[in-house]
């Protein structure tokens, strides 16, 4: 099984390189954005209070977002091939968390950056906004979340830069050329994973 922890900004590609993903080598996707927003729309009081959060560019508290994956990985299948995680973990205390919950269940992951610089970041969101309605995406609400990605994110990076788990991948292309370097990276990820099983 090989877990994939799809890093990078807002912005940077992680939704369409999930699903590529998902589409050619059958992993699970765990995008937790859209776990939140199914929240939202079921209206709870968990789903207003994550609604106000996400809707001011700040972060979900560690701890919320910890036992939701905790119980996701619970409900796995037996015969699930991997596990992309999208948008999680977004600080050193949730890949921490996350290193205890896959070492328990004899697991492991890497993290695979999407790089994108910031000009190409903000236009991609603005049109996004624009054709989807979503109320992040405007320009003080997207300079907020850069600055914190920049703030409390990267550091995730650096977390499984130095457990030898990380690799950047360049996202300032369009989908498709992003995804033929993937192509090219994950089957020696693969290979490498399943000799260390």
């Amino acid at each position: 099984m090989l877990n994939i922890i799809l890093g990078g900004p807002p912005g940077s590609g992680k939704g369409t390189i999930s699903e590529l993903l998902v589409q050619k080598y059958h992993l699970q996707h765990l995008s937790t954005g859209e776990v939140l927003r199914e929240e939202i729309r079921s209206g709870s009081e968990l789903g207003k209070e994550i609604d106000s959060l996400i809707s001011n560019g700040n972060l979900v508290p560690d701890h919320k977002m910890i036992h939701l994956i905790e119980h996701y990985l619970d409900d796995l299948k037996e015969d699930c091939q991997g596990v992309i995680f999208d948008g999680y973990p977004r600080t050193v205390e949730q890949a921490e968390a996350l290193t205890l919950m896959l070492k328990r269940r004899k697991m492991n992951a890497v993290m695979l950056e999407l790089y994108a610089a910031e000009d190409v970041i903000v236009e991609r969101l603005l049109n996004r906004g624009k054709i989807s309605g979503r109320a992040d995406d405007n320009y003080r609400t997207i300079k907020k979340r850069i600055n914190i990605y920049h703030e409390v994110t990267m550091p995730v990076s650096e977390y499984y830069l130095r457990r030898h788990e990380y690799f950047m991948v360049n996202s300032n292309v369009d989908p498709t050329c992003t995804f033929a370097q993937l192509e090219i990276l994950l089957p020696t990820l693969m290979k490498a994973n399943k000799n260390n099983q």
